[in-house]
């Protein structure tokens, strides 16, 4: 695609920021309503799921795609993800009961798989790495930007309409994209001495879904050691032996092991791994200290998380700039992962709400710093012809890294925390033995630090107690309050020392030149290749 010219180029890449958005905003704008929209179908058991088929069918879509984009070309599956992606969230907002909307959210999880793998590849084709990293920081702050836009929208418009426009609502922006991909993405020829890898796609998705729901439902759903969760690993341990076994004899292998030879490729993706199973914990678990410890609604917790988003939005698209021009990425690759650690250290130990927004901040500058690096080094790390397939490698280490970070750290959360109530209670000065059975069986049912993050029946509680026992209750709910502000340091800390392993293994990142031509079969190329050693 480099016969194109720049202005061509620079109105290709406006109708990919637009299909980016289109599928990031309705995915984000659903955060906030998701719970009320359950609430209205019923079946309120089954929540779990519209998630987790979400992410089980574009994490699967995305790294099978890969593969797919690199024989038949971006242009084919970036139309196929728009199309497939209108076509579930339509059908999303006619769901009159949870089962069809767990099975049409399945549908428009395939289509943001699609879309936003051969989004992020199609840049790559665009553009040679080193005018590439300028572009890949405006497509993160893009992402970025739907990420602050979304939940409070979503919030907004559930209040005032009814839940099926959160999902309509972009429709003719997906119509619009539709048709600028149609006439502006130019097409490429198809590699027909490519043939599909089948039996590799099939033992890749299996192992891929044993991992997402061994780790999404271990310690929530059911305990890590119950047969359930052993049986899901092990099926996903066995299908990544014979998916090893296939892939290497396999001609044209949907997930090439050679690539993995080369340290670039493992080392950033290994980085991408931890800095999202560190970003998640950020994410998920510091709405627990601003609603549960500080006592803020969930709407105004919101404000609080949105300097980390803002904060990534300026970063990712100035860095992209710097690289372009300095052609150096490791140096903010570096200063990124440390100032991320910083942020999630004045997590662990903040005490205040301006503390929590502060670090906040910190953190989303080293978020950043980071965000335009490792997808970009993993692409500039490998021949062209395996740009897509490299690309998805390193989103699906990314969503690997999200989706076990927050199993992990919720077990690591709930055990911690059990603990600490243990030892507060034997500790405490709170007697409930002086109270007659019947009042101290309810509120020694009222001991879950979970009671903490809903405010509005923390209050309705409270005042239904009898006047005699509400300074217990308050010592109670004090009592909570230290217990969850303890475990979180814990929780945070451990986040923090998976960021400074990501920092550690910055050092191992070798930095190579970015490419300024995507030409990499010219004789030219050969010639530079053959000549640089074989990278171990």
């Amino acid at each position: 695609m480099e016969q194109l010219t720049q202005k061509e180029k620079v109105t290709i890449m406006f109708a990919l920021m637009a299909a980016m958005f289109f599928a990031a905003i309705n995915q984000t704008i659903v955060s906030s309503a998701m719970p009320r929209i359950i609430a209205l179908l019923g079946g309120m058991e089954y929540y779990s799921w519209v998630l987790t088929i979400f992410m089980l069918t574009s994490t699967i879509a995305t790294i099978l795609v890969g593969k797919l984009s690199d024989i038949y070309g971006r242009k084919p599956f970036l139309l196929m993800g728009i199309i497939t992606f209108m076509i579930g969230t339509f059908l999303v907002g006619t769901s009159t009961s949870i089962f069809q909307m767990i099975a049409y959210r399945g549908v428009q999880g395939i289509g943001a798989g699609i879309l936003m793998s051969t989004t992020i590849t199609a840049v790559g084709d665009l553009f040679a790495p080193r005018e590439r990293a300028k572009w890949t920081g405006v497509m993160m702050a893009v992402f970025g930007f739907s990420s602050v836009l979304g939940p409070t929208l979503g919030g907004v418009m559930v209040d005032h309409m009814a839940w099926k426009w959160l999902f309509w609502i972009f429709l003719p922006l997906g119509l619009v994209v539709l048709v600028m991909i149609w006439f502006m993405f130019p097409k490429s020829a198809r590699k027909t001495s490519e043939s599909i890898d089948y039996w590799g796609s099939l033992f890749l998705s299996i192992t891929i879904i044993g991992l997402l729901l061994g780790f999404s439902w271990a310690g929530s759903k059911y305990d890590w050691s119950s047969y359930q969760i052993i049986g899901l690993f092990t099926i996903s341990a066995v299908s990544l032996v014979i998916l090893l076994l296939i892939e290497r004899k396999a001609k044209s292998p949907v997930l090439p092991l050679s690539m993995f030879k080369n340290s670039i490729v493992t080392v950033s993706n290994s980085i991408g791994f931890l800095m999202n199973a560190g970003m998640m914990g950020a994410m998920i678990y510091l709405p627990f200290f601003v609603q549960g410890v500080e006592g803020v609604s969930a709407t105004k917790s919101g404000f609080v998380t949105m300097p980390m988003s803002i904060m990534m939005i300026i970063l990712s698209s100035l860095v992209g700039r710097w690289i372009s021009k300095s052609g150096k990425y490791k140096r903010y690759a570096m200063t990124g992962t440390i100032i991320m650690v910083a942020g999630m250290i004045m997590m662990a130990f903040m005490s205040s709400i301006v503390m929590a927004v502060a670090s906040m901040c910190v953190f989303g500058i080293g978020l950043g710093l980071c965000m335009p690096v490792f997808t970009l080094t993993v692409q500039n790390a490998v021949a062209p012809s395996q740009l897509g397939v490299a690309t998805a490698t390193s989103t699906l280490f990314r969503n690997l890294g999200g989706t076990i970070g927050i199993a992990v750290l919720g077990s690591v959360m709930n055990s911690t925390m059990s603990h600490k109530l243990e030892n507060a209670m034997a500790t405490s000065e709170i007697d409930l033995s002086k109270l007659e059975p019947e009042k101290a069986g309810e509120l020694s049912k009222l001991l879950d630090p979970q009671l903490l993050l809903n405010q509005p029946k923390l209050l309705e509680l409270q005042s239904t107690l009898p006047d005699q026992i509400k300074p217990l209750f308050t010592q109670m709910i004090d009592m909570l309050r230290s217990v969850l502000s303890s475990t979180l340091t814990i929780v945070f800390l451990i986040g923090a020392i998976l960021l400074f392993v990501a920092f550690v293994l910055v050092f191992f990142l070798k930095e190579i030149p970015l490419r300024t031509s995507n030409a990499a079969n010219s004789e030219q190329e050969k010639t530079k290749e053959a000549a640089q050693p074989e990278v171990n």
